[in-house]
């Protein structure tokens, strides 16, 4: 059965049992042997993990990764001693319109781990845990994309997007979307949270955590918040 298929006709949890019983031994096996937390799980008593990734480009399909920052976040805290950041090899040259924006230079890439070695301790430390990202389904994606190339198989996952939580906010409001309203800096600095440089992997992972306890902490609802009023709506 075809992924999207399988995505579309079946939960999450059942999406990574249909995996576990496909995918060979090794990091994506070992990732999905773990189970996803229920749906009706208290927001507060989930384990997350906020991931930001630079890139060549935007297109999964062509372009590549060129680094990865996460951060756990438990109890509705960031626990800054599980942050990590990997630099990745790339494939190809880096693109001059790429480097201006996160400042990776060829010669700096050339230290990377490559993919093989960097897709690993990501994938162990997101275990168990629901990734957190502004513009989540990018990385989603390009991570689906490394493990098709690296395993043969999909990466599956549950999602917050922290831009699309502050979507659905402004849409029950009737507000119009000013044009950049929704990007991570405009949005931390909306909530009072510090600048943080900007297109750097594990600061801009940072930034997503501390947006999405932001968004908790300043909900107006006095109903108890569980993981599915946070998680991607496909």
């Amino acid at each position: 059965m075809g992924s999207f298929v399988c995505r579309r006709l079946f939960s999450l949890e059942q999406q990574r049992l249909w995996w576990l019983k496909r995918v060979p031994a090794g990091p994506l096996r070992d990732y999905y042997q773990v189970p996803f937390t229920k749906p009706a799980t208290p927001s507060v008593s989930t384990d997350y993990l906020a991931l930001d990734i630079e890139t060549t480009g935007l297109v999964p399909q062509r372009d590549e990764l060129l680094s990865i920052g996460f951060v756990p976040i438990s109890g509705h805290g960031l626990r800054l001693g599980g942050a990590r950041h990997y630099l990745v090899r790339p494939e190809r040259d880096i693109p001059e319109s790429s480097a201006v924006v996160h400042g990776i230079l060829d010669d700096r890439a050339r230290e990377g781990l490559p993919l093989a070695d960097a897709l690993p301790p990501l994938l162990k430390a997101l275990a168990g845990r629901v990734l957190v990202a502004h513009s989540a389904r990018i990385e989603h994606d390009f991570l689906d994309i490394a493990c098709r190339r690296l395993y043969g198989y999909p990466f599956v996952a549950p999602l917050v997007d922290t831009l699309e939580l502050e979507q659905r906010k402004i849409v029950r409001s009737g507000s119009p979307i000013a044009p950049g309203a929704l990007r991570l800096d405009a949005l931390r600095q909306q909530y009072g949270l510090p600048r943080y440089r900007a297109h750097d992997a594990l600061s801009d992972a940072i930034g997503a955590g501390e947006l999405l306890l932001a968004q908790i902490a300043y909900r107006t609802s006095n109903r108890p918040l569980r993981l599915d009023d946070l998680t991607r709506r496909y």
